[in-house]
């Protein structure tokens, strides 16, 4: 299933506005090293970062950024974590797949009254650089969507993240923006995916 994200849609047309993908966020076996392979690999600079150094004591993210690319790439320090057995079940892979909306909670309750199931509920997290709120629903298998409302933050990336830059040159190799994300669902729901993105207003085209 090919899950497409279009600002350029009529808004009139969505049960919630989507501005275009805030982040993509994988599960990683060791975030360090995923993310210097990311800059060697692919031309990602790192822009944020959360781990003990910031208090965060068994999560740990870097955040890259390649034009309008924002990917987080986050393992854990602990091996009993939520984290650790979704990458010991899935391998290395996308958890999140973050939504820009201007109104987290409108666009939540919007998506829980067309049947979406709660990832998690509206709030708002807080620093010197603004506010940000989050929820989140579920989706296929073990994936789900955040919306994420940043209107009001200038940070780096988002409250709990620090600002930090690559270590070494890194070189762009031209990427610019997120074209489009490929969900595989489970076998014989693509119908039933395929209409529940449609009635909360993401535009679906189904591949087999």
């Amino acid at each position: 299933m090919q899950t497409i994200v279009s600002p350029s849609e009529s808004k009139t047309a969505d049960t919630f506005p989507i501005n275009g993908t805030d982040h993509i966020e994988f599960y990683v076996g060791n975030a360090k090293q995923s993310a210097m392979y990311y800059q060697a690999a692919f031309g990602y600079e790192i822009v944020a970062y959360r781990g003990p150094e910031t208090g965060s004591r068994d999560v740990v993210s870097y955040v890259l950024k390649q034009d309008k690319i924002m990917l987080v790439l986050t393992s854990t320090l602990d091996p009993n974590h939520e984290i650790a057995k979704h990458v010991a079940f899935h391998g290395d892979g996308v958890k999140v797949l973050a939504l820009w909306v201007d109104d987290s909670e409108a666009a939540y309750r919007a998506a829980m009254a067309k049947g979406a199931e709660s990832a998690f509920e509206p709030h708002t997290i807080e620093d010197e650089f603004g506010k940000v709120t989050l929820s989140a629903i579920k989706t296929y298998g073990e994936t789900i969507h955040t919306l994420v409302e940043r209107n009001d933050y200038k940070g780096a990336f988002m409250p709990g993240f620090i600002a930090r830059k690559s270590e070494r040159p890194v070189t762009s190799t031209g990427l610019k923006h997120v074209d489009h994300c490929v969900g595989n669902v489970e076998l014989g729901d693509m119908n039933k995916w395929v209409k529940f993105f449609g009635s909360i207003g993401i535009f679906i085209t189904p591949h087999i």
